[in-house]
């Protein structure tokens, strides 16, 4: 089986870009088809790469404001141009900050409406399954996943938010043990998400922000196995592209043929 390869971005700060390759070459193992490998700051290519990971921590000490610094690094003007022609990105948790600072999605991050650092499992519900990083979940499946974050509260204007449903951009939201929608429950909200966003993606669905950590969720030893099948559709997803270009190629050949 061909293995693809998933690069985990490393700022300085960053403290769970460890964790990320451990549930992907460890917890997901073979079966995932993939192989997670470490990519610098400061690179300026991503050759030989075929999606990425930028995991949380704290970038750059969190200073201005988080994933503000690190959206200026090298490595994100070439996370930008692959995103752009299709390559899959998440980023989880500080992550999702930089992707918000860096333009890749939409809206901002404010401070959890308690003001205090929130370090707890919480319940989201799957809101879309046409993601690389969600096609085996269930359509409404309920997960449990930890978060661990000071400024979680997703910030979109209410017109903003409004065109974000109606494009089905967001991907995972905040929910009762049973789905109820934290929209509706607000005590389910852990810290104010407008929306009760907690995962957001990009018109096309290649760029994926989330706030809870699934690779702190992908072992039993952890206490939970729900983040497992975010790497295992990435390698499901990987794979299916890369048959449809071998068969695109050997559809090309044929007809070069003349068969």
């Amino acid at each position: 089986m061909s293995v693809a390869t998933v690069g985990v971005v490393t700022f300085p700060g960053t403290n769970c870009d460890g964790d990320v390759r451990h549930a992907i070459n460890r917890g997901a193992g073979r079966d995932a088809g993939l192989e997670a490998v470490s990519v610098w700051h400061e690179e300026s290519s991503l050759s030989g790469i075929d999606a990425v990971v930028i995991p949380g921590g704290f970038s750059y000490g969190d200073y201005l404001r988080s994933g503000a610094i690190a959206a200026l690094s090298p490595v994100m003007q070439a996370v930008r141009e692959r995103a752009r022609q299709g390559m899959p990105v998440l980023g989880i948790c500080n992550g999702f900050q930089i992707l918000l600072e860096a333009g890749l999605l939409p809206g901002a991050m404010r401070r959890n409406r308690t003001l205090r650092f929130i370090c707890r499992p919480v319940t989201v519900r799957v809101e879309r399954t046409d993601t690389p990083f969600t096609l085996l979940y269930a359509p409404g499946e309920v997960l449990e996943l930890p978060i661990a974050h000071y400024e979680g509260n997703y910030f979109a204007w209410p017109d903003e938010l409004d065109a974000l449903e109606r494009r089905g951009q967001v991907a995972l939201r905040y929910c009762g043990p049973r789905g109820e929608d934290a929209r509706v429950h607000d005590a389910y909200n852990p810290n104010g998400a407008a929306g009760a966003v907690a995962g957001l993606t990009n018109p096309e669905g290649n760029v994926l922000g989330l706030m809870p950590h699934p690779e702190r969720a992908s072992e039993s030893v952890l206490g939970s196995r729900d983040g497992l099948r975010m790497w295992l559709s990435l390698g499901r997803w990987l794979a299916a592209r890369r048959e449809g270009r071998r068969a695109v190629t050997a559809r090309a050949g044929g007809e070069a043929d003349g068969r």
